[in-house]
């Protein structure tokens, strides 16, 4: 029996096939005790091997016998060499199946793995040699032949039987070897890639170097010392022309510009435009750019010329007789004006040869010159608009009342011009500054001035705290704020407004902001507190204040001082008795100051532009953009999103913040610069004073529902002062509670307009 073969997988390997014996090689018996084995790194099919080949080769020393052992050992060995063929063969198609099946790779790709290199050539797959040898003729020519060209030998190069989409999709299905096998036209061949040229072009569309034994990032060698050296190279000093522009640049540059005006310098899309062939009509009529087409290829309207009229029998050169005039006939028509002479007198001619040569045919052809010259043809459309559908469809004023009508009170006392007028929160007192000096307190129902109090300067703005439970007064004279407790109201409520003031001037004294009675800020302060006697709280500021504006909860108030650069605009805080300035730059000249009723915003009108600054923030929010007039007046919605700007160009504009920062509605009814502005708390109006000596009260609807604009109606035209040195009315201001509008004029007068 020969001895038993075993190799590393202890599976029975299949019965024995018959071998043609080209591809083994000889076996080697092992002598008895030791155990074959198989090698599973062999790339041909598997030999048996020995642990001592020595012994194998050896021969015995028995004679014939020994011969006849030798021819039948020569059998056993041949049928092992089959036996172990067939199970090898067996084995690597098991693992190829089991490889398929694990996501491994196929048979062409292991053998394409093992493909040898050749290693005197370092060129890629991709520079094999040419089976073409036609050059760059191109493949069109051979389209209808049978062959594409010719190899080396001059031998045709027939063409391949290409497959159809089914083929290619079972050899996709069958074998992953079509998902990389690209078809070279050609040479006509197919082109397996192998994996190594696969990773070459994955590399090139990622952007990577094609072949990874390129380094990209091979380290630096630092030529130079970074260390400063003590002593430069050239310690000459920068000249002077590095920071002057160069005027041959300039030169140049304008030179460039130029040229692209003028089309002498083109850009690339210029000149792919001027290469592509003009296409055009060739039978189009005066070049439309299409039929029925209303414009030219120019872009012009079409007008077609008038149709002349056709000749008839008195155009022919042989008319009949009854066309022909008599001699009278011509004698009258050298009578007749040129104009109403006829063209054409017809005559009889034998023959055309006969037809002498229009006498006026150059001076008929200067004419028609001259009137497409000088009359081109112009298409004139009349349009039918009724003029009532241009005007807006708005409601009637009588349908939107109430709303002030007619001047009911005129409060009389001042000597100078009132610049200013405020009424309280309750709607019973109305306060008032003049140029005269003196600061008045009118009860507004019966027109009796309760308190007057002389500031010394002109008086340019009033405001009440709107806090509860304290009235105190501010007024802005000179470059003072002073802030009373003006002597109405009861008793109660006279006391807290005075332990208000009082508690301001102690803080003001434990703030460092106290100074003396009419005495200017020291270094470092911005404004200095004061108490004033019967006049409460003195604030001296170091420029002129013009306007005063407070918070909606009565605790922070605004000054503005127009001429003070750096310190235009100023919160004061009443209960600390300090002042601050918000702004280190204002950018220009600042006029008016407001709060926002709601939200942490504030609103500076300065040269033609509204700012808003977010103060939680500390950043701006948005720019208003006005028109070419200072911005003299401003005013601010109850619900805050809606601002009114009136300036010196005549213009009230409305504003949505939420819509844009241009005007929602630029208003234009006043013949003068404006002076004042003012919302309506609870009724939808608002109203615009300015210096023709009217007040304008306009209907201003807002809408919650974010997508109705605004309501605008113009109602009335209250007339009440009289314009004195090109002044009229200087500001306006609503009744808290009644529709009723309060103005202050130029005459020294105010006046009450109510319903």
């Amino acid at each position: 029996m020969p001895p038993r073969a075993t190799g590393k997988r202890g599976k029975q390997p299949p019965p024995l096939e018959e071998s043609d014996g080209s591809e083994e090689e000889p076996l080697e018996l092992v002598p008895d005790g030791d155990e074959l084995q198989l090698d599973d790194d062999s790339d041909e099919d598997a030999v048996v091997t020995s642990g001592s080949e020595e012994e194998g080769d050896e021969e015995g020393p028995s004679g014939d016998e020994d011969d006849e052992e030798e021819e039948g050992d020569g059998e056993v060995r041949e049928a092992m060499l089959d036996y172990m063929a067939t199970a090898e063969r067996a084995r690597r198609d098991e693992d190829l199946a089991a490889a398929r099946r694990e996501g491994g790779e196929s048979e062409e790709e292991d053998e394409e793995e093992g493909r040898p290199e050749d290693p005197g050539s370092d060129s890629s797959e991709d520079e094999r040699e040419q089976r073409n040898t036609i050059g760059d003729v191109p493949l069109e020519w051979y389209k209808d032949e049978d062959h594409i060209g010719y190899d080396k030998e001059g031998l045709k190069l027939i063409k391949s039987q290409r497959k159809d989409k089914l083929d290619a999709l079972l050899d996709r299905n069958d074998s992953r070897k079509a998902m990389r096998t690209i078809y070279d036209e050609y040479n006509d061949e197919e082109i397996t890639l192998t994996k190594e040229e696969l990773r070459m072009i994955m590399a090139i569309r990622k952007g990577h170097f094609p072949s990874v034994e390129v380094n990209p990032y091979e380290p630096y060698v630092d030529w130079f010392t970074r260390e400063r050296e003590v002593m430069p190279i050239n310690d000459a000093p920068i000249p002077k022309r590095r920071f002057i522009p160069s005027k041959h640049e300039e030169a140049k540059i304008v030179k460039l510009v130029r040229a692209i005006r003028k089309g002498w310098l083109k850009t690339s899309e210029q000149k792919e435009k001027a290469k592509e062939p003009e296409v055009y009509l060739l039978w189009g009529d005066d070049g439309q750019a299409g039929e029925g087409s209303a414009k030219t290829g120019v872009g012009l309207s079409y007008i077609p010329p008038a149709k002349p009229k056709l000749p008839g029998h008195a155009e022919s050169y042989n008319p009949p007789k009854e066309y022909i005039p008599t001699e009278e006939e011509v004698a009258g028509y050298e009578l007749m004006d040129p104009e109403d002479r006829p063209k054409i007198v017809p005559r009889a001619y034998n023959s055309l040869r006969e037809v002498p040569m229009y006498p006026n045919f150059i001076k008929d052809m200067f004419e028609r010159c001259l009137d497409l010259y000088l009359c081109p043809r112009v298409r004139k459309k009349r349009m039918f608009i009724d003029p009532e559908t241009l005007v807006p469809k708005l409601p009637k004023p009588q349908d939107l009342q109430p709303f002030p009508t007619s001047l009911a009170i005129t409060y009389e006392g001042h000597a100078g011009k009132v610049r200013c007028v405020a009424p309280d929160a309750s709607g019973q007192w109305l306060a008032s500054g003049s140029d005269d000096g003196t600061l008045r307190v009118w009860e507004v129902a019966s027109g009796r001035c309760m308190a007057t109090h002389n500031l010394g300067t002109p008086v340019h703005s009033v405001a009440w705290c709107p806090a509860p439970g304290v009235r105190l007064l501010s007024a802005a004279a000179g470059n003072r704020v002073f802030i009373m407790a003006p002597a109405i109201g009861t008793q109660e409520l006279r006391e807290a407004s005075e332990q208000a003031l009082s508690q301001a001037l102690e803080a003001a004294q434990g703030s460092g902001c106290a100074g003396a009675s009419g005495a200017a800020p020291a270094d470092g302060q911005l404004a200095s507190w004061s108490g004033s006697g019967s006049k409460g709280v003195e604030i001296m500021h170091r420029f002129n204040v013009k306007y005063v504006t407070w918070h909606a909860r009565g605790d922070y108030f605004a000054s503005v001082a127009p001429t003070g650069n750096t310190q235009a605009v100023l919160v004061h805080q009443l209960s600390k008795g300090v002042s601050q300035a918000p702004f280190r730059k204002n950018k220009g000249r600042v006029t008016r100051v407001l709060f926002h009723p709601t939200k942490p915003f504030f609103f500076v009108a300065a040269g033609n532009h509204v700012r808003v600054y977010n103060l939680a923030k500390q950043a701006l929010a948005k720019k208003l953009m006005g028109g070419s007039g200072q911005a003299s007046c401003l005013a601010v919605h109850p619900s805050g999103d809606h601002v009114l700007v009136g300036s010196d160009d005549k213009r009230l504009a409305w504003y949505d913040l939420d819509l844009s920062d241009k005007p929602y509605k630029a208003l234009r009814y006043h013949s003068a610069a404006l002076r004042g502005a003012a919302f309506h708390r609870t009724y939808p109006l608002f109203a615009s004073a300015a210096d023709d000596g009217t007040a304008h009260v306009f209907h201003g609807m807002v809408y919650s529902d974010l997508v109705t604009n605004p309501l605008l109606v113009p109602l009335k035209v209250l007339r009440g002062h009289t314009i004195t040195d090109y002044e009229g009315v200087t500001d306006c201001a609503w009744h808290p509670t009644q529709p009723w509008l309060f103005t202050a004029g130029a005459d020294g007068t105010c006046c009450l307009y109510c319903n």
